[in-house]
């Protein structure tokens, strides 16, 4: 029980977020806790190595047709993420203050869009390339992590495509092997 109080002592601010993380948005939280480490947890509990670097920052411009033939068009900002495997043995994490000095580096030379979505790109021996959103972050006395998640893919065009859209949950809560619902 000790432990436990001491964490939630240390453990000042959880936040979930159900929408998009904007460029603006990422900077002013860094901002705000320049003087701890910048951890990034990818996988519910599994942390980028402390052996990280910020390799790229990509402005990036989507102008799409969907199945039902809709266009869409949005901006992202994509940070990449890169373990260096000739630091395997290094304990502490990029602080927050160097990622903002390399984020404002980089947009005095390639100004970011700072009303766009802003995701992250990492992977690892394990871990399959991906762009992964911000769902939450955490800030503790000594480190702000940032929770990062798989976006799924969908149908954007449901009602054209004759998707339902809406699921049963009552059917699907009943739903068993041989009953026609799997």
């Amino acid at each position: 029980m000790p432990s436990l109080i001491i964490f939630l002592i240390k453990h000042i601010q959880t936040v979930a977020k159900n929408e998009i993380m904007k460029t603006n948005e990422f900077i002013a939280l860094l901002n705000e806790n320049g003087n701890k480490e910048l951890v990034f947890d990818y996988n519910k509990g599994a942390l980028v190595g402390a052996n990280y670097h910020l390799t790229e920052v990509k402005n990036i411009i989507v102008d799409s047709v969907d199945c039902g033939a809709g266009t869409d068009f949005w901006k992202e900002t994509i940070v990449q993420l890169w373990e260096s495997p000739a630091e395997l043995d290094k304990t502490r994490y990029m602080s927050v203050s160097k990622a903002l000095q390399i984020l404002n580096r980089v947009n005095g030379i390639k100004p970011m869009e700072l009303e766009a979505e802003l995701k992250i790109e990492y992977s690892n021996a394990n871990f399959h390339t991906a762009q992964l959103f911000i769902d939450g972050y955490d800030i503790f006395e000594d480190r702000l992590l940032i929770k990062l998640a798989v976006e799924k893919t969908d149908c954007k065009a449901k009602e054209e495509c004759g998707v339902p859209i809406e699921i049963n949950a009552e059917k699907e809560a009943s739903c068993s092997p041989g009953g026609g619902c799997c």
